[in-house]
């Protein structure tokens, strides 16, 4: 189930050199090729799999909307020679929308919704990293306000427009357009901060996915049936998600304990509060996704699910469970 096979293997590889690339390049150039290297190892894997008759189609969008992503990145050069500080705000619009934040997030949850939860964990997680690096060499005045109102917009947008979802892999698409306001004031105030942010996202993200993947949950219906094959990992799938939600004290809400507090420390409390709303709007339709796992089920309502060894997502979940490791994790701070 777990098995990769060569060709997966090839273009996993490249993509992650792709990143690596881009995250030790010395000139713009070469970080390009990086994006452009990572962009053309990811659709393969979009493309071939098939569990989806969607994908190709997915594929597609996300390879034109990508590639304008670094069309605007190449223009940005020679632009700047007739615009004066337009360089900077070209790039991050570019990089935004090739990380699919709002007000450019049209893309992403279709394209979530297309592929299966495999390839769902790497375009949530591993390919926002080489955008991100990115946005931290970006920094003028100009930029530092489109990161603001795309850090508003994004926040406002995931909260909103994932209150009406049942499908399970949109309602994670809009679950990373809200972390990614957070991840984008993070990259405003320590660039440390958004990397605790956003390994923290991909490790809650990654224990709800994965259980997800293995019982092949695609609609909140399919939820009805999961806690009669497991109590333990209903209860698990029950706390990840309250912890992707930033519910005290499980591990989601240590990050977003750290950027509240930059934010107090900024007096930036009119952000803060947009950022906060949102969060309860969010956390709302997580509780929606947990209760219809833990209360609603019914002996009856028996599916085919995939088997899959719980010990493995039972010691992925239990990551959430770790407060204990909070003070230390601060010594990367300071």
């Amino acid at each position: 189930m777990w098995a990769l096979r060569p060709s997966e293997m090839f273009f996993l590889s490249t993509l992650l050199m792709g990143i690596v690339m881009t995250f030790s390049a010395s000139s713009w150039f070469t970080a390009w090729i990086g994006l452009e290297l990572n962009l053309l190892s990811f659709i393969p894997l979009l493309a071939t799999t098939k569990s989806d008759m969607y994908s190709t189609e997915a594929a597609l969008k996300y390879f034109l909307v990508q590639a304008l992503g670094s069309v605007l990145i190449v223009a940005a050069g020679p632009l700047g020679l007739y615009l004066q500080n337009s360089t900077a705000t070209i790039t991050t619009l570019a990089l935004l929308l090739k990380m699919g934040a709002a007000p450019f997030h049209f893309w992403f949850p279709p394209v979530v919704q297309g592929i299966p939860w495999p390839q769902c964990i790497l375009i949530t997680t591993v390919q926002k990293i080489a955008p991100m690096l990115l946005l931290t060499v970006v920094q003028s005045e100009s930029s530092s306000f489109i990161l603001m109102i795309a850090s508003i917009s994004s926040a406002i947008a995931g909260a909103i427009a994932g209150l009406n979802q049942t499908l399970t892999r949109k309602i994670l698409a809009y679950s990373s357009i809200s972390h990614m306001a957070w991840m984008l004031a993070a990259i405003m105030f320590n660039e440390q901060l958004w990397m605790i942010y956003f390994l923290m996202y991909a490790v809650v993200s990654l224990s709800i996915m994965l259980i997800m993947h293995s019982y092949q949950v695609f609609h909140l219906n399919q939820l009805l049936s999961f806690n009669t094959h497991s109590k333990s990992l209903t209860l698990g799938l029950f706390l990840s998600l309250l912890s992707l939600g930033g519910l005290p004290p499980l591990t989601g809400f240590f990050p977003k304990w750290l950027v509240i507090q930059q934010f107090v420390l900024s007096n930036s409390i009119i952000w803060l509060s947009v950022l906060l709303m949102s969060a309860l709007l969010t956390l709302f339709f997580y509780l929606r996704v947990a209760i219809s796992s833990m209360v609603l089920a019914h002996p009856k309502t028996k599916t085919s699910l995939t088997s899959v060894s719980s010990s493995i997502l039972l010691t992925t979940v239990l990551v959430n469970f770790s407060p204990i490791l909070y003070p230390f994790l601060t010594l990367f701070l300071y």
